[in-house]
């Protein structure tokens, strides 16, 4: 089972803020949605571009590149060209840190 890794804290990410944190080597974009935080693998199941510059419209990502579009709450595909959904990471909030776990591999 691979470790919590500290990412940042609750006042370094705002309400729609996006940032990119590295867990364990990989890139992976952190959200701020109304004080719910979700963490996605940066990059996008199409054609491996990265996601966290795209548009957010509510609680959905659209691939800059080719407008695939993810739910940012469950990694699911909602619009092509996209098919394979987004990896999300287990987010926790202790004490105003920010904590994302990768447990592709657990």
């Amino acid at each position: 089972m691979s470790n919590w890794v500290n990412v940042g804290t609750t006042v370094d990410l705002k309400p729609g803020e996006t940032k990119v944190v590295e867990v364990e080597g990989t890139d992976v974009a952190l959200f701020n949605l109304d004080g719910e935080y979700y963490a996605l693998e940066d990059v996008c199941t199409h054609d491996g571009a990265e996601i966290a510059s795209g548009c957010i419209l509510g609680d959905v990502i659209e691939c800059p590149r080719h407008a695939a579009r993810f739910s940012i709450r469950t990694g699911e595909v909602l619009a092509p060209p996209a098919y394979e959904p987004l990896h999300v990471f287990p987010v926790d909030i202790r004490e105003g840190l920010i904590r994302v776990r990768d447990d592709r591999w657990d």
